[in-house]
């Protein structure tokens, strides 16, 4: 009698045993599981911005996948730093003001540029000269296979003199690192390496 007495009290000591481990590994998964379906909520959520629409109402608005905007963003970031470094007017306080913002969106290798210009005189001879210089961008080739990105800018030079107007290819390479967003650099880009390997006379 005592030995099935202790017989019993044995198996369930043993399926108590058992049901606490189970209870545990039990409790671990359920703990696991919420762990996961919480990062997703908030993964998903950060999918989601909110616009205040005049103060008066919020509009939910899905955001876009950040990589899939990257290259529109990375031509539009090459694209706004042209623009900025080639567009000129005959006033020193509008070149200046532009090379600024340009410098903003390169490191050195684009001031290194623009200082042997400006040893050279160049921007002296556009106001001098009462020049006006623009630039029409024809193409952007990037390449997102390699990082960083390698980009070559194919456009032209229109400069334009009084009644005399000249246009000149200009053809630029540079690499692409992605950056810190800020106000002076929306996109999060930093052009290095800048190189303009062909600025000549358009034949007509």
């Amino acid at each position: 009698m005592t030995f099935k007495t202790l017989n019993n009290i044995e198996k369930t000591f043993r399926f108590s045993r058992t049901m606490a481990i189970i209870a545990v590994v039990c409790s671990f998964l359920f703990a696991g599981t919420v762990v996961v379906l919480s990062y997703i909520e908030i993964e998903q959520s950060r999918q989601k911005i909110y616009v205040l629409d005049r103060g008066k109402s919020l509009i939910l608005a899905l955001q876009q996948d950040m990589q899939q905007n990257r290259p529109v963003e990375a031509r539009d970031h090459v694209r706004m730093f042209h623009e900025l470094f080639f567009t000129l007017a005959p006033d020193n306080e509008a070149i200046n003001s532009n090379m600024r913002r340009a410098f903003e969106l390169a490191d050195e290798t684009a001031y290194n540029y623009y200082k042997d210009l400006l040893e050279a005189g160049y921007y002296n001879r556009i106001v001098r000269s009462n020049i006006l210089q623009r630039i029409v961008i024809d193409s952007i080739a990037c390449d997102f296979n390699n990082y960083p990105y390698e980009v070559t800018t194919y456009s032209r030079q229109e400069i334009i003199r009084e009644s005399v107007r000249h246009s000149r290819s200009l053809i630029t390479t540079c690499q692409l690192k992605n950056t810190t967003r800020s106000d002076n650099n929306p996109h999060g880009f930093l052009i290095r390496n800048f190189r303009v390997v062909e600025n000549k006379q358009k034949e007509d």
